[in-house]
């Protein structure tokens, strides 16, 4: 885990909604059906796109930024690219801040 680039990820309002937003999709995301696949998966970068109100090039780079620094994964089906947090980072980050910050 590259701190540097890990907390310059975290350094955006938006980029920080999103991750709050997947903590929790099923509430976050109730105007969509999502199913167990959906879930297993993570949400559609449009589902993402369309709560953000911003403009789909920007939650992509967004996105983008969220995935190099290890926050979250990518699954592609289809035509269709899904997102969700990796927990596994999260807790990394919270044992880097408790011991070593």
């Amino acid at each position: 885990m590259e701190k540097i680039e890990l907390f310059k990820a975290l350094s955006n309002k938006t980029r920080l909604q999103i991750l709050t937003w997947l903590k929790n999709p099923e509430a976050h995301f109730a105007d969509y059906e999502l199913t167990s696949k959906h879930i297993m998966n993570g949400i559609c970068v449009g589902h993402i796109q369309k709560k953000a109100g911003l403009t789909q090039s920007t939650i992509s780079e967004y996105l983008a930024i969220l995935q190099r620094a290890g926050l979250v994964t990518a699954t592609r089906v289809g035509q269709w690219t899904y997102y969700k947090r990796n927990e596994s980072t999260f807790e990394a980050l919270g044992n880097l801040i408790t011991n070593e910050l």
